[in-house]
């Protein structure tokens, strides 16, 4: 039980990265936008912020199915991944 219980904090350690990562992402491109003088190099800019911003919603999805049930182990966990992480 305990290979399972790791493999699913793995998982979620994981999608906790991939949102970090969107999210540094998604910052670059937000002060990117309407910096340009070209309006087809805005439009992209626009477009790739908006794909991150949907992503990272999607994956705090997949998240959110995979955390535990349980009130306090969730909130132990994610307390725990967020102090690894420096946030």
């Amino acid at each position: 039980m305990a290979d399972s219980d790791d493999y699913a904090r793995g998982r979620r350690d994981g999608l906790r990265l991939a949102l970090a990562t969107l999210a540094a992402e998604e910052e670059k491109w937000a002060a990117l936008l309407g910096e340009s003088a070209s309006w087809r190099t805005n439009a992209t800019r626009e477009v790739r912020h908006k794909t991150l911003q949907v992503a990272q919603k999607r994956v705090q999805t997949v998240l959110n199915r995979l955390m535990p049930r349980q009130e306090k182990a969730v909130s132990e966990e994610v307390a725990a991944a967020l102090s690894r992480l420096g946030l």
